[in-house]
């Protein structure tokens, strides 16, 4: 009887140099997968056009790699010396590991292998991980943290980064912390598997483990610098313990210096592992383009449950002329039903929604005096007709919003999570037909609004009762589990002068004093040369 392998889903968040992210890509196919299932999540955050296309390349025909656009374009800046890290680069990354764990619980992945995209492994280090029956454990890795320091372990023991043995509340000497400073480092250069503090990089994250609710989320009463962190007491606290094993240590391109080292630490892989691991080649000194690499088997792709239905509704008005048949022709691919609230329209808006979704069951409300003037009338008039139809997930968009293309590929994932009840994402607003607006007065696309919730019947739904701008859906509902999503949105209501002009003129009229939203933002609408940005989809 064949035996099953183990499924493994690697993850990496890739915002990397072209030449180190061959170097990272070429090392992920010289893995051993004996015993292993293993299927790849790969986020392009990357600036560089050529990262871009290395991954397009390596995912190739393969049905086991996920690639997926981050929708960001944010300089990280590194040089010979050091890198740089915002706050703003750290959560971003964290939110992209948490959506690996996420994909990982719904794919029911025995385990998650997440790696950053400047390491080199040795080929057995998957396997060997796997087989250490840990439920969270890291392959050691060696780092010159600045130049001419000493060369230290991506591991800790406590604290941010205090790699020494120390009881609670033990006072240490100067001398004695150096002692023990010195002895970690030498028993990790030791093979072995040893129980520590804090790891990141290179992990192995077990089912168990991410069923126990092990997340890259903030904990907002710690202070400690970095997503790993935040990841490692939260484990902690849930019991789990952390582990690093030292049989394969990993290379590090820190510096893109470091490329000058992968010749010599493939070679001596080679060599060192041949006689007990089987035939590993050793490489020419010239490594093989990535378009020359052999291309692997494909793997089965999982089966997924079927998904919940999805109701799209939204507010029209003499949109007919507008975005409406742009939108809809987008929407159709993947909704199951429409609930729409026509107010006021004196155009051929609601005869054009039947048309578009034809064969998809919409359900029309028209008003023959608009609503809008007391915009939480109107709101909670499109909830009512919404609940009616029995929905399970809701998305609520306006006649000039639409998603990215990606979205109707991964949509069913979000339909999917067992334990979120609400989705939100980044709205951005287009001042042209490819290029959004971002200064100090549009930034929506900088934070996360709701736009994406499962109803839920037994939960008690309250409304923030402003005249403008109360919200779209109940002002309660971040009460509910919810999450982040890197899916981006495009506003393109702001994309047409005249367009402008019409909302700039609107708003001063039914907010002359921006009592319920901002005046110098609504100034700010007839900017001459506002700061606009290309749109990458």
């Amino acid at each position: 009887m064949k035996k099953t392998k183990t499924r493994v889903l690697l993850g990496s968040p890739v915002h990397q140099k072209p030449p180190i992210l061959r170097q990272f890509l070429d090392s992920l196919l010289r893995l051993k997968l004996d015993t292993l299932e293993l299927d790849y999540y790969l986020i392009d955050d990357n600036e560089d056009e050529q990262s871009s296309l290395l991954l397009e390349e390596f995912k190739g025909n393969r049905d086991n790699v996920f690639l997926q656009t981050s929708g960001y374009r944010d300089p990280y800046i590194r040089d010979d010396t050091t890198h740089f890290w915002s706050a703003n680069l750290v959560w971003k990354v964290a939110n992209f590991k948490n959506m690996m764990i996420q994909r990982a619980a719904l794919l029911k992945y025995d385990y998650l292998f997440l790696i950053d995209s400047d390491l080199l492994l040795h080929p057995l280090t998957l396997e060997h991980l796997a087989a250490s029956g840990k439920d969270i454990i890291s392959e050691v890795f060696w780092t010159q943290w600045q130049p001419n320091t000493i060369l230290q372990p991506q591991v800790w023991m406590h604290d941010e980064y205090s790699q020494w043995e120390r009881l609670p509340g033990e006072q240490l000497s100067a001398e004695e912390i150096s002692y023990r400073f010195n002895h970690f480092l030498t028993k990790l250069q030791i093979p072995g598997v040893y129980e520590v503090g804090g790891l990141g990089a290179c992990t192995l994250i077990s089912r168990h483990a991410i069923e126990s609710g092990v997340s890259y989320n903030i904990i907002k009463n710690i202070s400690y610098w970095g997503e790993d962190r935040h990841f490692c007491i939260r484990a902690a606290a849930l019991g789990i313990p952390l582990y690093v094993d030292t049989h394969y240590p990993a290379l590090h391109l820190y510096r893109d210096s470091d490329v000058s080292k992968v010749d010599d630490f493939i070679l001596s892989n080679a060599l060192d592992h041949t006689s007990d691991s089987g035939d590993i080649p050793v490489p020419e000194s010239n490594l093989p383009e990535l378009s020359e690499l052999p291309v692997s088997e494909p793997l089965p792709i999982p089966l997924v449950r079927k998904r919940p239905k999805l109701t799209l509704t939204m507010i029209v008005k003499n949109e007919s002329p507008r975005f409406l048949r742009q939108v809809l022709e987008a929407h159709r691919e993947y909704i199951d039903e429409a609930v729409i609230i026509d107010d006021g329209s004196t155009d051929d808006t609601a005869a054009l929604c039947i048309e578009l979704l034809k064969g998809i069951p919409v359900h029309i409300v028209h008003n023959e005096i608009s609503k809008f003037s007391n915009e939480i009338e109107l709101r909670k008039q499109q909830w009512e007709e919404v609940i009616q139809r029995d929905p399970e997930w809701i998305l609520n968009l306006d006649g000039d919003e639409m998603f990215e293309d990606r979205f109707a590929h991964e949509i069913d994932t979000l339909l999917q999570e067992d334990n979120v009840e609400l989705f939100c994402f980044r709205l951005y607003d287009f001042w042209n037909k490819d290029h959004y607006r971002e200064d100090a007065h549009w930034r929506s696309h900088l934070s996360y609004r709701p736009f994406l919730l499962k109803y839920n019947k037994d939960f008690t739904y309250v409304w923030n009762e402003l005249p403008q701008h109360c919200g779209r859906f109940p002002q309660n509902i971040f009460e509910l589990p919810h999450q982040l999503s890197n899916l981006r949105l495009k506003h393109l209501g702001w994309s047409k002068s005249e367009y402008r002009m019409e909302k700039y003129l609107r708003y001063l009229h039914l907010d002359p004093d921006g009592q319920y939203g901002w005046k110098e933002q609504y100034l700010s609408i007839l900017d001459e040369q506002p700061k606009l940005i290309p749109w990458v989809e």
